[in-house]
């Protein structure tokens, strides 16, 4: 017994704190089967306010310490917790627990109706409070990816610990091919205290986890993108055009497919042979498409590269051999660190207007339940998801999950991304916020209700996260783990089962 209901009304339940018990932030409680978790605590007296004063007066001025009798009865902490569950209907509570009802701590035996799903990805462990209880929390990661996920959090609070962990659990299964746009170089390889860690030293990460890189270690693949790739629309996302230069643009595809970049490049001013395009259009246009690609125009009139990415002779099947690989279910990472945001955006989105426009494809002729769903990690999502942003990202958003693509958006400041978008993210993975503006576009937005979670959220520490999702039967606390500890038990196992092996 750790606590006693007092009153409060069906949100805001009260609860009289047993003396010699600590109650916890986000402690879950059990009352006549409902679990109740605590989202806010007060101190609560039976002497007067000027009572307490008197007293604390005296003892802080050394006139001797006044006795309290029954000090355990008149003072005590006021807790207010919110109904999670039925434990008993396995639904959402619609009664509040007896009065005077008595209260304990959750145990692992409460959760038993938490089962693995189907396509599962492991997240952690159900948490309460700070305690960590042995309960397995999992997703159906085919639903959840096409309905996109959103993990909002502040500087250090474990988004890329958590992207890691999902990442993870997904190599090798086969029924999702995820795109990771990698712009910190940290989930395929890295090195922590004296080791190495990333997605690389998962024992199915040959062959289904797939590293591209301008500057690739051996072995790995080259981010090289042929200029023939380009399309109009791949540009329009991430440049600017007055309406005279888009139209130019399409005309110019139009004549020469897909030499139209070339032909751009390479046309004079003076002598323009495609009828409408005037001198100062085409100049502006060779201006944004060098400035955007990274390449140039010789003296002799050829084109030659500034970047390390856009090519003239090299990369004509990068973009096809990365759908590719996501068709079939793999993990690509594209290590953009050492690219301008442009360059990233316009790669990512070369990818996912292809993959899109395949997936249209197999929904009209009826292939598409047989396929991998596809999703994207895409870091500060604002860039992409912002209010009057008009690209591919934004389509996905809003279309994707017919076609079973969807996003993982990783950001600290979702109240950059328009409301109906938020919407669409259908489960949002919420770490430690401190901004309150932040913390209400979250709350405003989830799958439950999280108008009580205020405190909780603000209060979460590094690994600590709530699951609010339309595939949970309520807003799920939990404890992620460390993914260097993954790998590291990952590796203890392969000694076991070696060492197992040479025994034999």
């Amino acid at each position: 017994m750790v606590g006693q209901i007092i009153g409060g009304s069906y949100g805001e339940i009260w609860i009289r704190q047993k003396s010699g018990e600590r109650i916890e932030l986000g402690d879950l409680l059990v009352a006549d089967d409902i679990l109740l978790q605590v989202f806010d605590m007060e101190y609560g007296s039976l002497l007067e306010h000027d009572d307490l004063a008197r007293i604390s007066g005296m003892q802080l001025e050394g006139y001797g310490t006044t006795e309290i009798h029954e000090k355990d009865v008149r003072n005590y902490i006021m807790v207010k917790a919110k109904p999670l569950f039925n434990l008993k209907t396995k639904s959402i509570p619609k009664h509040l627990p007896s009065f005077f009802q008595v209260l304990r701590r959750a145990s692992p035996q409460d959760f038993e109706f938490l089962e693995k799903p189907d396509n599962a990805i492991y997240l952690g462990k159900i948490r309460s409070g700070s305690k960590i209880l042995d309960v397995p929390v999992y997703i159906n990661g085919r639903e959840v990816l096409t309905h996109h996920i959103l993990i909002p959090a502040t500087t250090g609070r474990g988004k890329s610990n958590l992207v890691k962990v999902i990442l993870w659990n997904l190599v090798g299964k086969g029924y999702a091919g995820v795109l990771v746009l990698d712009a910190h170089n940290e989930y395929y390889s890295y090195r922590r205290s004296g080791e190495n860690y990333g997605l690389k030293y998962h024992p199915q990460a040959k062959g289904n986890v797939i590293y591209y890189s301008v500057t690739p270690p051996p072995g790995e693949r080259s981010l090289r993108i042929n200029i023939k790739n380009v399309r109009p629309w791949h540009l329009k996302e991430i440049v600017e055009f007055s309406p005279a230069q888009e139209d130019a643009l399409y005309l110019f595809y139009k004549e020469y497919e897909e030499h139209w970049i070339e032909a751009i490049l390479t046309s004079d001013a003076e002598s323009i042979d495609i009828r409408g395009v005037r001198p100062d259009t085409l100049a502006s246009l060779q201006r944004k498409i060098k400035v955007a690609l990274e390449i140039d125009v010789n003296k002799k009139g050829e084109i030659f590269e500034r970047g390390r990415v856009f090519s003239v002779t090299e990369g004509m099947r990068t973009v096809k051999d990365i759908c590719d690989f996501l068709e079939e279910g793999k993990i690509v990472i594209l290590d953009t660190s050492s690219l301008s945001q442009n360059i990233e955006l316009l790669i990512s989105g070369m990818i996912m207007n292809e993959i899109f426009s395949r997936y249209k494809g197999y929904k009209e002729s009826g292939k598409l339940e047989d396929k991998p769903v596809i999703s994207v990690v895409i870091e500060e999502a604002p860039r992409v998801l912002g209010e009057g942003k008009s690209n591919i990202f934004g389509t996905i958003a809003r279309e994707g999950r017919k076609f079973h693509i969807g996003i993982i958006a990783i950001t600290q400041l979702s109240s950059m991304i328009p409301r109906e978008i938020l919407a669409n993210l259908n489960t949002k993975i919420i770490l430690g916020n401190e901004m309150s503006s932040e913390r209400k576009a979250i709350i405003s937005s989830a799958a439950q209700d999280l108008s009580k979670d205020d405190k909780m959220i603000a209060s979460l520490d590094k690994g600590e996260a709530i699951i609010s999702s339309i595939f949970t039967k309520f807003a799920i606390p939990i404890h992620i783990d460390s993914f260097e500890e993954l790998v590291d038990k990952e590796r203890e196992r392969k000694k076991e089962r070696n060492s197992l092996f040479l025994f034999q």
